[in-house]
């Protein structure tokens, strides 16, 4: 695919969560609460993000994001706005390294198809307006094969059975409904879009046949699955729209899900998959080596996200550019970027670090880009 659309300056980026504001946090609790109006809380959310995109510009990010200031997760609030879909406060939660993710349980009620008007296309335009001419408005949702997990993996297929009596039909009602998302968030304006995707953080985790409820073989056919579903709602994107994917490994209160090297699915994903660019985990040891880069094709870009988010200790400078310099052994130095690996809060809760921590990272973020890359 063609990355004609990617600014050469936004060599520096980040992948689109933010710590919320301690007035934020408790402008959601008395909502919640009951003690203030949706009207009341919009306000505030307003005002947040106001700050926050200046902040990203006065910083000299190209690409600005809302800091997924209106969502309770970096995933869920998206599938809600969809018809078929419902949720509850979890019970139990989802299981993380050191801590259980408190995250609404979500599951089908009936047939997914598109609401009447899906609020993220709201959001969107909020923050676009704010991004003026000097930067674009980049809008993040989870992927399609992170829905369709959510709705297919063990743990859900009693409940999605009821609506739904194999996966295909899901998979092309799936596809259709971003499709047409994509097209509306277009029309709105979108031309950078990402895919948020667990799903291949959590096929090479060593733990991954018992999260699939499968062997070796059947987590192969479940890459082709997630392949397919992927692809299948890129058909017919608009070409002037850049969509990426971000791969995560799970990213809760600076916990993570899965641990794994790309390797046994880079000739899949790096391969396969129709997307301008990959923004992929290397803040640890957990996320393997360079080396599946290599089958990164194409002109596909590779947003190296070597400042971790999970821990305020702040990245020696001559460390981050000797790695970008490594990876460059494998794909070409002027096909990369560098970032933060994840995002800083992709759930209310937010990482352990502060505010001031956190626009730390981004600094170090931008002074190496323009080391690097000039």
């Amino acid at each position: 695919m063609s990355n004609k659309t990617y600014p050469a300056a936004q060599r520096a980026d980040f992948v689109g969560s933010f710590l919320r504001p301690q007035a934020l946090k408790e402008a959601r609790a008395n909502f919640a609460a009951g003690k203030i109006s949706a009207d009341d809380l919009k306000q505030v959310e307003d005002a947040a993000i106001t700050d926050l995109v200046a902040k990203q510009k006065a910083l000299g990010f190209k690409v600005v994001t809302d800091g997924e200031f209106r969502r309770q997760a970096w995933h869920l609030d998206f599938m809600w706005g969809f018809n078929g879909v419902g949720h509850a406060p979890t019970k139990t939660g989802l299981p993380f390294h050191g801590e259980q993710a408190m995250i609404d349980d979500t599951f089908l009620t009936g047939k997914l198809s598109p609401g009447a008007h899906h609020p993220f296309i709201d959001h969107f335009k909020f923050v676009k307006a704010l991004a003026g001419e000097d930067a674009d408005a980049k809008l993040t949702i989870p992927a399609p094969a992170q829905f369709l997990a959510q709705m297919v993996m063990p743990f859900a297929q009693e409940n999605t059975r009821k609506y739904y009596t194999d996966n295909e039909e899901l998979i092309q009602d799936l596809a259709s409904a971003y499709r047409q998302f994509i097209q509306a968030v277009y029309e709105a304006g979108c031309r950078r879009l990402q895919f948020d995707d667990c799903t291949w953080g959590m096929l090479v985790d060593p733990a991954a046949v018992y999260m699939w409820g499968t062997d070796e073989g059947g987590l192969k056919a479940v890459q082709e699955m997630n392949l397919r579903i992927n692809n299948m709602a890129l058909e017919g994107k608009p070409a002037d729209m850049f969509i990426n994917t971000h791969v995560c490994r799970g990213n809760y209160h600076s916990t993570y899900a899965n641990s794994g090297a790309y390797d046994k699915v880079a000739e899949v994903l790096f391969e396969k998959e129709n997307v301008n660019a990959y923004y992929l985990e290397f803040d640890d040891d957990r996320s393997g080596g360079f080396a599946p880069l290599q089958h990164v094709t194409g002109d596909k870009m590779v947003v190296l996200g070597l400042i971790t988010t999970k821990s305020p200790k702040l990245e020696f400078k001559s460390l981050v550019k000797e790695r970008i310099e490594k990876a460059a052994r494998y794909i070409p130095l002027d096909r990369l970027c560098v970032s933060p690996q994840c995002g800083f809060a992709s759930c209310e809760i937010g990482n352990k670090l502060t505010e001031g921590e956190q626009w730390a990272k981004l600094k170090l973020v931008q002074e190496v880009a323009k080391e690097v890359w000039g």
